[in-house]
């Protein structure tokens, strides 16, 4: 598991043909107020039985609000045998003041 920065994320989401999973693992209520898009929303809480139906070969960048969540979850996948994981530095908190400072927060 390695850490992203927001800068560092939205500099290869600019440039690479063939993009990481974004996987939100906020809550519904959370991704409802701000998200980035192209990210798909699995709940922390739900990880363990949907983890079957994401690919363990994809990179994927994991995202919450501030990176402890996503830290948890991509410790997690990678234990799980997934490969190619990355926790997004600060979160979405960061991607917007980093980003996107049109972003809305909370």
């Amino acid at each position: 598991m390695q850490d992203i920065s927001p800068t560092d994320l939205s500099e290869r989401l600019a440039t690479d043909q063939e993009p990481p999973l974004l996987l939100d693992v906020r809550e519904p209520w959370e991704t409802a107020i701000c998200q980035i898009p192209g990210s798909h929303l699995l709940p922390m809480r739900e990880i363990p039985e949907r983890r079957a139906g994401l690919d363990a070969n994809r990179e994927t960048v994991v995202i919450c609000h501030h990176g402890v969540r996503s830290l948890q979850v991509a410790l997690y996948l990678e234990r799980m045998g997934h490969r190619n994981i990355f926790n997004l530095q600060g979160g979405i908190a960061a991607w917007a003041k980093q980003v996107d400072p049109q972003m809305a927060t909370y």
